[in-house]
């Protein structure tokens, strides 16, 4: 059996692990088109120790990630932050974010807001800015809840929808609707801080973040070990068509492959398979991309930092530039231990192209200035030793309303081509966990056709 796999980020690393698991004997190409593996994950070599630049932490209460990476034999590098907390920043002051709520919403409306009960059907699809302005007031949106779901997805509240984004809300107020009782965005909230109330009384203890003690380098280079393919760097796809029962790549790989998986951006996917199911494609040009540039920074002097783990910025705060700062040092002890401080600044929300085509020069004195108007730390003079840029174009999908149904619809038409998946962020889901276990179900339907499909 041929497998080619087109991308060698973690959705395509994955998969091509999970075929070599199940079938050691058969014969795996990945296709990368740019110069290394690990797509959106990407760990730099600093002098003080390995740095994450594009993701860097997981939800560790996945528990079929968590086997996972221990099934890869990196459970002992698994690292917990410090519990510090992170803070916001608007109308010029940093603030603490409000205790418990969802996502930056409370339980509790804000003193004003009316919160009157809605007509909702349930499965129904909105922006979660669109439903918190409108239950709550525009304050609470541009300040907290944009802010937070900036730092997850690149996009503001009005740019995502609630049921993409926010499910467990989405889902609340579903049950609500279904239960004849009044529907408010307040006793939503209550019901999903019930519900996690109750899952935490009975599940094991563990921090609800975790990472790599050598950066996100560790999960992509073991899978790139152990996943038996043969992996093609620089190589650029360009079109993949039917042959027969198989499939014919042009721009890399070598003869007919039985089965094939795109592990690439919405965008992407959606060209290379205008020969394959134009259909598809054109539900996946719908999907929008959001651009974003990190800034990695280590000082050599940590006086001043505040103990936090990092702040966010409220949209369309005067004079910043920056949409977050992580105060990797604070954050995690194991960065904390190699001395001074590190510390991500991070850019662009969807949209936004200009910051992060920001020349680095600009991008670094911005980071430099917000750091020290936000929190007072004088990045310059507590000696700035390393400075790496990273730009992420088209880095994330942004989930809008009805992104749910955008996804099953191209899949629907996708699955119609047997032997052929499409897998990674854009549709199951941001963060890791999300995508292994997205790239693991792809592979066991492609594993489950039948062998003259």
């Amino acid at each position: 059996m041929r497998f080619a796999i087109i991308g060698a980020g973690l959705a395509g690393l994955t998969a091509a692990y999970e075929i070599h698991k199940a079938d050691p004997a058969a014969h795996i190409d990945v296709l990368e088109a740019g110069e290394r593996i690990g797509g959106k994950l990407f760990t730099v070599p600093f002098s003080s120790g390995p740095t994450d630049i594009g993701a860097e932490a997981f939800l560790a209460a996945r528990s079929d990630a968590l086997e996972f990476f221990q099934e890869l034999g990196l459970g002992d590098s698994l690292v917990a932050p410090s519990g510090a907390k992170s803070q916001f920043f608007a109308g010029g002051t940093l603030q603490e974010f409000p205790a418990g709520g969802v996502m930056g919403i409370p339980a509790t409306p804000p003193a004003g807001a009316a919160d009157a009960p809605f007509e909702w059907t349930p499965g129904s699809d909105i922006s979660v800015g669109a439903l918190v302005r409108q239950q709550y007031g525009d304050e609470i949106v541009d300040s907290v809840v944009s802010s937070l779901l900036g730092g997850v997805y690149s996009s503001t509240a009005d740019d995502l929808g609630l049921r993409a984004s926010v499910p467990a809300l989405a889902a609340a107020l579903d049950q609500l609707a279904e239960a004849g009782q009044p529907v408010t965005l307040s006793a939503a909230v209550k019901a999903v801080e019930a519900q996690r109330a109750a899952t935490k009384k009975t599940a094991e203890t563990r921090p609800v973040f975790q990472t790599f003690k050598g950066g996100y380098a560790e999960l992509y280079e073991a899978l790139a070990e152990q996943c038996g393919a043969d992996i093609h760097l620089d190589c650029f796809v360009s079109a993949i068509t039917k042959s027969g029962a198989g499939f014919a790549i042009k721009g890399g790989g070598e003869g007919i492959y039985d089965r094939v998986i795109l592990a690439v951006p919405a965008p992407t996917a959606a060209v290379l398979l205008r020969d394959l199911t134009p259909a598809a494609g054109n539900h996946l040009k719908a999907i929008k991309l959001a651009s974003s540039a990190v800034v990695g920074m280590h000082f050599d002097d940590a006086t001043g930092l505040p103990e936090n783990s990092g702040v966010l910025v409220a949209v369309g705060e005067p004079g910043i530039t920056a949409k977050a700062f992580t105060f990797s040092s604070k954050k995690w002890p194991h960065i904390a231990e190699r001395g001074g401080a590190l510390i991500r600044a991070s850019f662009g929300r969807l949209g936004d192209e200009k910051t992060a085509r920001m020349d680095e020069d600009a991008l670094v004195d911005a980071a430099l200035d917000d750091l020290q108007t936000i929190t007072g730390f004088d990045g310059r003079a507590a000696g700035l030793s390393e400075i790496y840029v990273q730009r992420w174009f088209g880095g994330l999908p942004a989930y809008g309303v009805d992104h749910i149904q955008t996804v099953a619809a191209a899949r629907a038409e996708i699955a119609v081509i047997p032997g052929l998946e499409a897998i990674g962020a854009w549709a199951g889901g941001v963060g890791v966990p999300a995508v292994i276990a997205d790239a693991r179900a792809a592979v066991q339907r492609l594993l489950q056709l039948p062998t003259n499909s």
